[in-house]
């Protein structure tokens, strides 16, 4: 089982609080008991070197921003290589990175090493209470049947809170199945980025939490409503492991049709709920939402008004929902193209980048 290091758990509640909530699917509302058993999974159809899917096209004029939209989990043992990627990032002046929340504490090694019991105290459920003490029997009842599943024996996450233990037990299984969290996109656009010396512009929000020891002090007496966050966890390992696997395979393939088409059941708007709703953050935080989404469109914008071509990468959720920042920039007058067939983009000639 993973171990996080002293800085996560504040920052683990920012990010989920910042990013996640305006992208975030509905989840069913409750659980559904006539759900079905868990079933043993194939083994994942994709691996090796794959294509990844199409790009969409924001225009504004001559002038267009390439948007590759991504997807988490994917399969573990694919590599993601695109020509047209590297043929549209090489030819572009500017690379937009994906939005995002760093959070941060003016402490240093020796300050973050002196938190270090805090934190970990921090994520243990007030009064030294255990899972079993915390959530209802029935729900328990599942958790250990996955918790054995995927997890084992480990006795340290029956102390966590609901919220962290369904992120640990997440964690887990999407590994088990053949999946990683992250890893494969990013760290490839990067690589073309430097070698064609494409200039980069960060789109993430910086916080700093002033009072870092304070705040950990008060999250540990506080109490989260996470019980829904954990349900909904639970309820996703147990019925939509397959669907997870089949998005990520129709990402790796660019089979668009289907990851418009396959259900998307996620937990993530309530754990999302249960994380911005602490008194923690709110005191902390000024509407992060808004600002991650002004910095990036501003970004966008900027870039549309200034680059013949500029690359960027977004969450597929912010391509395809109807509030996403790509639907946000179309309603302010900026044409916008789905991906066509493989092969069909007219993407830019070589040496055609501007100085």
């Amino acid at each position: 089982m993973r171990r996080r290091n002293v800085s996560w758990l504040l920052g683990m509640l920012v990010s989920m609080a910042a990013v996640g909530i305006a992208s975030a699917q509905t989840a069913p509302s409750s659980y559904d008991d006539t759900l079905p058993p868990i079933r043993d999974l194939a083994p994942l159809v994709v691996s090796g070197i794959q294509p990844g899917p199409g790009l969409w096209k924001v225009r504004k004029g001559d002038h267009t921003l390439w948007v590759l939209g991504t997807v988490s989990p994917l399969p573990r043992r694919m590599e993601w290589e695109s020509r047209e990627v590297e043929l549209v990032l090489s030819n572009s002046q500017e690379l937009i990175e994906p939005p995002g929340v760093h959070i941060d504490a003016d402490l240093g090694f020796f300050g973050k090493l002196a938190l270090a019991p805090k934190a970990f105290g921090a994520r243990r459920n007030p009064d030294g209470q255990t899972l079993q003490e915390v959530v209802p029997p029935d729900m328990y009842a599942r958790w250990l049947v996955l918790k054995g599943r995927y997890i084992g024996s480990d006795r340290g996450v029956e102390t966590y809170r609901p919220i962290l233990a369904a992120m640990e037990l997440y964690q887990e299984a999407i590994e088990d199945v053949g999946l990683k969290q992250g890893g494969v996109v990013w760290p490839v656009v990067e690589k073309i980025a430097k070698r064609h010396k494409v200039p980069r512009t960060e789109t993430t929000v910086k916080v700093m939490i002033e009072d870092p020891k304070v705040a950990l002090k008060e999250l540990r007496s506080a109490r989260l409503e996470d019980l829904d966050c954990f349900a909904k966890t639970l309820q996703r390992l147990e019925s939509d492991l397959g669907t997870m696997r089949e998005r990520a395979n129709a990402w790796a393939v660019g089979d668009l049709a289907s990851l418009k088409a396959l259900p998307y059941t996620d937990q993530n708007e309530a754990c999302l709920r249960a994380a911005a709703q602490s008194d923690v953050l709110r005191k902390r935080t000024s509407d992060i939402e808004a600002q991650v989404a002004t910095r990036w469109l501003g970004a966008a914008e900027a870039a549309l008004a200034k680059n013949t071509n500029t690359f960027a990468v977004l969450p597929m959720r912010e391509l395809l929902r109807p509030a996403g920042f790509v639907a946000r920039l179309k309603a302010k007058g900026y044409a916008v193209e789905e991906p066509q067939l493989p092969g069909a983009q007219d993407v830019p000639e070589a040496g055609t980048q501007t100085p």
